[in-house]
């Protein structure tokens, strides 16, 4: 799912080249790039699909040349992450009705890659020819208020695997350390593994409408008049993620997809994950001078400053002088300062300039 803008990284990250497309961590690579580059052997290149907006199809093209023109769907609009797995399941299912289904967002930071190949060789083990659905869930590091929750219920007996308990928002601070007290809670990291049957089923049961839109797309699949067709007829679905449209309706009900149980289940999973959802994030997963500093950047002087982030585009030079805890971040001639512990507000900054 290459789709989003990442707004929390302005103003590196803009809706004409947002942060999957950019190299954050500064290793020569963009993070859609190390996406599908650590996916590894798991699945032919011809097997990796990725969906966007119609707007990013140049930018996949240029920085994933092996994967197939075909298997690039390009959304007309936003629409969330319901229609956009819906989108791609349908077209698979078309003409691999027994495929078992990855998804990943191509925005996210994996630390060990081996592990995240273990794992998820695992999840498609323990969903293949069934009709249950598994979620990743990665074990918390420290009371983070800005991911969602999954709690834990029964267990498998199987890699960890348990059912899922309860999907829980995202908490205050407070909540957020009993949650990581408790040791029953994991980070929702929206990675999640099913048959593709399975998850046609779960649309078709709880998104009707939205069914009925890809079943009226399924004859234009895989011809000359897709694009249109998309471009009509995809705008008619509801903008809602999976989460809401499928995970949380199906735990803890006795429901049947496919003729058979369904269940949610989580998988514990520790490989070094973060969403790099914002620059607080980022500043967690680069290198640091001996001043806490983590800057990415030319031709930049700290002075008297600790435990900042700094990322620039290398056309400015800059000294920064008795800062702590800064975000300082600058490209195409727009800067950013403000204090991290402030970054959840840099959408709201952004409108700001954008009214000045």
């Amino acid at each position: 799912m290459a789709g989003g803008i990442g707004s929390r990284f302005w103003p590196m990250s803009r809706t004409e080249c947002p942060k999957q497309f950019i190299d954050v961590l500064g290793v020569g690579k963009t993070l859609i790039q190390l996406t599908v580059e650590r996916f590894g052997n798991l699945f032919a290149m011809n097997n990796i699909w990725v969906v966007t907006s119609s707007r990013y199809y140049d930018l996949v093209c240029e920085q994933l040349p092996s994967i197939p023109a075909s298997n690039i769907l390009l959304e007309p609009c936003m629409r969330n992450t319901a229609p956009c797995i819906g989108y791609v399941a349908w077209k698979i299912k078309q003409r691999c009705p027994e495929a078992t289904i990855v998804v990943s967002p191509a925005d996210h930071f994996v630390l060990d890659a081996v592990e995240f190949r273990r794992v998820i060789a695992a999840g498609i083990g323990f969903v293949k020819g069934t009709s249950n659905v598994l979620t990743l869930g990665m074990k918390p590091t420290n009371p983070n208020t800005g991911y969602g929750y999954i709690e834990t219920g029964t267990p498998t007996g199987t890699e960890g695997i348990c059912q899922v308990s309860s999907f829980k928002e995202k908490p205050t601070l407070e909540v957020a350390q009993r949650y990581l007290a408790c040791g029953t809670y994991y980070w929702n990291a929206g990675i999640f593994v099913w048959d593709v049957g399975t998850i046609e089923a779960a649309l078709r049961t709880f998104e009707p409408e939205m069914a009925a839109v890809f079943d009226s797309l399924t004859s234009a699949f895989y011809s000359d008049s897709e694009q249109g067709a998309v471009n009509d007829l995809f705008p008619q679905c509801r903008s809602i993620s999976i989460d809401y449209a499928v995970m949380e309706r199906l735990s803890g009900h006795a429901v049947e997809l496919c003729g058979r149980p369904a269940g949610v289940f989580v998988m514990p999973a520790d490989f070094g994950w973060s969403d790099l959802g914002t620059w607080g994030s980022l500043y967690e997963r680069i290198g640091k001078d001996e001043a806490g500093n983590a800057v990415a950047a030319d031709g930049v002087a700290m002075v008297e400053s600790t435990n900042c982030i700094v990322r620039t585009s290398g056309n400015i030079r800059m000294v920064l002088q008795g800062l702590d805890g800064y975000v300082v971040a600058e490209d195409n001639r727009t800067l950013l300062i403000c204090r991290k512990d402030q970054e959840q507000r840099i959408k709201e900054f952004s409108e700001k300039l954008d009214q000045v």
